[in-house]
C-alpha cells in the first residue's frame, strides 16, 4: 500500500457545466457554439469549488471524456467563465480522454482519492482505483450502489467531500 495526500477529480459535463434538464446531457453536443458557451455552470459551483481547492491544497483536477471538438469547446467554456481564476484550480490540471473507461488510468496516474461524476458507469470504472466516489445530482429515483455517495448539488459537495476520509493521507492499494 502506498500513502498519498488527498486528491480530487471532477468531471465537467453534468457536474461543472449544467444540464438543460435533469438527466439530459449538456447542450455542448448539438447546440451552436454560442449557445454552448452560454450554458451556465451549476448553482454554487464557483464558491464550493474554491472551498474544495483550499481543502485539497490545489490538488484538484478536471477529468473529462469527450472528442476533440467538444474538448476545444469545453476549453473555451472554461475560459469564457474564468473558471480557473474563480476556482483556484491550476489551469494545467485538466485531462481529457476519449472514452469513459479512460478516466480510470488517468485517476490512477494522478493518484486521485476522491472523484465526482454524474454517471454511475464512470464511478464503476473507478472502483478499486478511487477510494471516495460521488454521484453528482442524481435523479430523485436513483440509488447509488455501496461505496458511492450521492450529492444533491455543490453545497452538499462542499460539506461532504471536504470532510470525507478522516484526514488528508490515504492508503491506495
Amino acid at each position: 500500500m502506498e500513502r498519498h495526500e488527498a486528491r480530487l477529480g471532477i468531471d465537467i459535463g453534468g457536474v461543472v457545466i449544467s444540464r438543460p434538464r435533469p438527466g439530459e446531457d449538456t447542450v455542448f453536443l448539438g447546440a451552436s457554439e454560442a449557445a454552448a458557451l452560454e450554458t451556465p455552470p451549476f448553482h454554487q459551483l464557483f464558491e464550493a469549488l474554491a472551498g474544495l481547492v483550499e481543502r485539497f491544497e490545489k490538488r484538484v483536477w478536471l477529468v473529462s471524456k469527450c472528442g476533440r471538438r467538444i474538448e476545444d469547446r469545453t476549453r473555451r467554456w472554461l475560459a469564457r467563465h474564468r473558471f480557473f481564476e474563480r476556482t483556484g484550480i491550476p489551469q494545467e490540471q485538466i485531462r481529457f480522454c476519449r472514452d469513459r473507461p479512460g478516466k480510470a488510468p488517468i485517476c490512477r496516474e494522478l493518484r486521485i482519492t476522491h472523484f465526482i461524476d454524474d454517471r454511475l458507469d464512470v464511478l464503476g470504472y473507478l472502483d478499486g482505483v478511487v477510494p471516495y466516489r460521488y454521484l453528482f445530482a442524481p435523479p430523485a429515483t436513483a440509488s447509488a450502489p455501496h461505496g458511492i455517495v450521492t450529492l444533491a448539488g455543490w453545497g452538499e459537495a462542499l460539506s461532504r467531500v471536504a470532510t470525507e476520509g478522516n484526514g488528508t493521507v490515504y492508503l491506495i492499494g
